[in-house]
């Protein structure tokens, strides 16, 4: 298994070792040609407007898109969730709206605001697990969801865990918590073992 992970910006570099620490071969996705034989891309958090400005009008951007929208399993976490939304607020910006949700960034505060805490897991089989910590840094909020999105986990009544078809996204960093639920269930996404 070839898990791409877009590597513009961000905390990349966790993700890759995530992977590795699971037996999978993760690859810098920096431009069109990283896509090529992926099973699966990882959108990692960092500063979704840097991202985006990076992407914008670039190859790269047509072919992740284009990748996304025929199936190819995601999972996007923090920064990587606001890229994929429908709707940005806070300030409001632009995103590929590929995920049918509304966020709003930073909405759990500022860096000093960094917490991790235990989450309340709406769907134990479909996760694999009835447990799961949450990292959040300069987090966003997801306020709205669209009937196609099936929250899989809660912060305090907010949804910050869901899942669209092959697009599994995260309002946290589950590349932080060494035996996250998540990691797994997106690599059983991408065809490996659940």
């Amino acid at each position: 298994m070839h898990i791409g992970v877009l590597a513009l910006q961000g905390d990349f570099a966790a993700h890759l070792r995530a992977l590795a620490d699971r037996g999978v071969t993760g690859r810098e996705v920096r431009g069109e040609a990283d896509l090529a034989d992926v099973d699966g891309i990882v959108l990692p958090g960092g500063e979704s407007t840097t991202v985006l400005s990076l992407l914008r009008g670039t190859s790269l951007e047509a072919a992740l898109v284009q990748r996304i929208a025929s199936g190819t399993p995601v999972l996007a976490t923090c920064a990587g969730l606001i890229l994929l939304a429908r709707e940005v607020r806070n300030p409001r910006q632009d995103a590929l709206a590929l995920l049918d949700v509304t966020v709003e960034r930073n909405a759990y505060g500022r860096q000093r605001d960094s917490v991790v805490l235990p989450l309340q897991v709406e769907d134990p089989a479909e996760l694999g697990s009835d447990t799961l910590e949450g990292v959040f840094i300069r987090a966003p909020r997801i306020v709205a969801t669209g009937g196609g999105v099936k929250v899989l986990a809660r912060r305090d009544g907010d949804p910050v865990l869901v899942r669209q078809g092959r697009i599994l996204a995260a309002t946290f960093h589950p590349e932080l918590s060494p035996a996250s639920p998540v990691i797994h269930r997106f690599l059983a996404l991408c065809g490996g073992a659940p």
